[in-house]
């Protein structure tokens, strides 16, 4: 069986160990087994010295082999009966491989149900020392909850118990030993990890609360209730280290550790050397603390570095009471390298990322005219009052910023682009149609909707030009770091009355959407001119990847009644402009038209190449789901132009029942594969509106001012 003690001190040739190892194959493992085979090779390796002395060794060993070469000759040599080989193969029925997993599979579900409970009872007992000091009346049931857990303990461990005791002196087949000696070694190594993970815990929570309580102005009483209430976190290392203490003990009972006494010593050597680092770390920790300025980075860097002396211990020391210290797994190191790779990677690409903040810092401010803004708290409608004849809205839409490193080359030529626009026509506000930020994971290196927020947000404050914009699918998506809410509230950080310049609403409409703001625009004279709506086109219907959404009932209900409000302000028809991302069913409809050479559709300018090199099937990019917002439009008769962005390639300007449906020249370098590489859909629209509320379009196209 080539079974391993250590507990005679010997240097056994190894030639020597491997007959010894061969002669024992075919015997069971018993306790009188695993003391003779270390007996019978020290003696082996006495008598081996004896013959050397004279001779070569290679002669010697032949010499040794030819006066013991059977294990009865080998066994009279260190002292047993002649008989004893025969005895060892024959006493006693030897415990086989499945029977022996059986029953250690059963003991090991009555550990874990040892573990739990007692790692309960150790919790609640914690809580009753709480209790008894800040709320005694809680004493009581705290107590009773002590005794329901003992109990629920008491009974497996009861089974678990009377199983080990049974299980003193047994034999094992061979297979049946194998296994024994790997979980052994398993249970080994665990019990001495769990300890350092306990101390880990403990400690990490320990300085964390200290923290609190020192930098957050906390009272002692509020330092000790957060402790109290952190301490369920280490109920999973002591509920561990119970496990791994129980179940190293089955096998304990079974086959010996192949150093005892020096497993002793391991064990309080991890026990005195983490608590001295942690507690090192620690009065390090509350020192250095006030010398940086984020105190919580300590506690990885203090983790990290623990990890790594544990890791080199277990790499090392460890393998002097283990049968074997490192057994390679190839599909667990797959595993568990896949999923730290993933883990680390998932972090990475959720972290903000400024890589672009060198430039957004050197932006300066544009030249432009001044306008009065005013906000209208209870509406949440922002008003423009005019100070010139002519107002410049600068239309940009996808600029598709990620945010990572990876897209830095890209997210800085996007903002290249949006500056060179923004200098080129000196616009009196921009409004940009969506797809802000670009979350999408592997395609932009980044899940972070955060970080490209913020840039352009300073970006646009560094112009100095007011902005507003609308959402779009990317802006929020699923597995991006900020949901909707949180998104809004970053938003609302950043508008207006912090930045001078964003305009986007403290209060929404109670409507579907994100955001559906109007801005008004109105003359010098205070009398309006233009009312500028920005209405969410929603992202995904979630029925299928990329359903997109469309504009709900609710929010065309919204539009209609502000036209309505507008018109019975002035007293006659106010003219509007409609902004969102997804076109409407109705682009589709007019760009098949033009493209039949119907009259009914007017082309003004851009073109709209449909399938662009297997990028999209369709013409229009739009949702299955038809909105009324466009009949409403026409019966209204208030909305003159809509500009959407989305398709990114489209840029045609048609208008459709007397309503001008503009797709805006994209930004994106990243979104569309090798779009980085073209240059004639980029750009932007500019639209002058004059006194008379009439208006003008024209395209930037970037290549032609850059």
């Amino acid at each position: 069986m080539g079974k391993k003690n250590n507990s005679v001190d010997t240097q056994p040739n190894r030639k020597i160990k491997a007959v010894v190892d061969m002669m024992f194959d075919d015997i069971s493992y018993s306790d009188e087994v695993n003391e003779a085979q270390p007996k019978i090779e020290a003696v082996l390796n006495t008598e081996f010295d004896k013959i050397k002395a004279d001779k070569h060794e290679d002669e010697a060993l032949e010499e040794l082999l030819g006066r013991y070469g059977k294990l009865s000759q080998m066994a009279e040599l260190a002292g047993y009966p002649a008989d004893s080989a025969d005895k060892w193969r024959k006493e006693g029925e030897a415990q086989a491989f499945q029977p022996l997993r059986k029953e250690i599979t059963k003991q090991r579900i009555r550990v874990y149900r040892i573990a739990l409970f007692i790692s309960a009872t150790l919790l609640q007992l914690f809580w009753l020392i709480h209790d008894l000091a800040v709320r005694p009346r809680y004493a009581v049931g705290d107590i009773g909850l002590i005794s329901f857990w003992l109990l629920c303990a008491y009974i497996p461990f009861k089974r678990y118990h009377k199983t080990e005791k049974e299980a003193e002196g047994n034999k094992y087949d061979t297979d049946a030993y194998k296994y024994l000696r790997r979980r052994s070694d398993k249970y080994t190594k665990r019990l001495l990890n769990s300890i350092a993970l306990l101390f880990a815990l403990v400690f990490l929570i320990l300085i964390a609360e200290l923290f609190f309580y020192i930098y957050s102005n906390s009272k002692p009483a509020e330092f000790k209730e957060t402790a109290f209430i952190n301490s369920i976190a280490v109920e999973i290392p002591v509920f561990i280290l119970l496990k791994n203490i129980l179940c190293l003990w089955i096998f304990q009972r079974r086959i010996k550790i192949p150093d005892l006494p020096k497993y002793g010593k391991h064990v309080r050597g991890i026990i005195i050397f983490s608590a001295v680092y942690w507690i090192g770390a620690t009065i390090f920790s509350v020192i250095y603390s006030s010398k940086v300025i984020f105190p919580m980075n300590i506690l990885p860097v203090v983790g990290i570095l623990f990890a790594i002396l544990l890791l080199i211990y277990d790499l090392t020391l460890r393998k002097k009471i283990t049968y074997r210290n490192i057994e390679i797994n190839r599909l667990r190191i797959a595993v568990f390298t896949s999923v730290i790779i993933a883990v680390t990677g998932f972090t990475f690409i959720k972290r903000d990322r400024w890589y672009t903040q060198t430039y957004i810092n050197s932006v300066p401010v544009v030249q432009h005219n001044t306008h009065k803004i005013s906000y209208d708290e209870d509406t949440g409608i922002y008003t423009i009052t005019k100070t010139t004849d002519d107002f410049k809205i600068l239309h940009l839409t996808d600029i598709h910023i990620g945010g990572s490193l990876y897209s830095y080359p890209e997210d800085m030529k996007a903002l290249r682009a949006c500056y060179a626009e923004i200098e080129h026509t000196h616009p009196d506000l921009v409004i940009v149609t969506g797809d802000m930020c670009f979350p999408m994971g592997i395609m932009s290196m980044s899940l972070n909707n955060s970080a490209p927020v913020h840039q352009f947000a300073a970006f646009m404050r560094n112009t100095g030009i007011p902005w507003a914009f609308t959402y779009g699918n990317h802006d929020t998506e699923s597995m991006s770091t900020m949901n909707k809410t949180e998104l809004n509230e970053v938003y609302k950080s950043l508008s207006y009355k912090t930045s001078a310049n964003l305009l986007y609403p403290y209060v929404q409409p109670d409507i579907m959407g994100r955001n559906n703001q109007l801005i008004e625009l109105r003359n010098s004279d205070g009398s309006l001119n233009t009312g500028l709506f920005l209405i969410d086109s929603n992202a995904y219907t979630g029925e299928s990847l990329n359903a997109y959404d469309y504009i709900h009932d609710d929010q065309v209900d919204w539009y209609a009644d502000e036209v309505q409000r507008l018109k019975a302000e002035a007293g006659h028809t106010v003219n509007s402009l409609l902004f969102f991302h997804i076109p409407l069913q109705e682009y589709k409809t007019a760009t098949e038209l033009y493209l039949e050479g119907s009259d009914e559709v007017k082309h003004y300018f851009g073109e709209n190449p449909g399938d662009h090199g297997g990028i999209t099937n369709d013409l229009v990019c739009c949702s299955e789901y038809p909105s009324k917002l466009f009949d409403t439009a026409v019966e209204l008769g208030s909305t003159t132009g809509m500009f959407c962005g989305h398709d990114h390639y489209n840029n045609a300007s048609l208008e459709y029942r007397g309503i001008r449906l503009t797709y805006g020249m994209s930004i994106d370098y990243l979104a569309m594969p090798g779009i980085e590489n073209e240059t004639k859909q980029r750009g932007a629209e500019l639209i002058t509106i004059h006194s008379d509320s009439t208006w003008d379009l024209v395209q930037i196209p970037l290549e032609k001012i850059t």
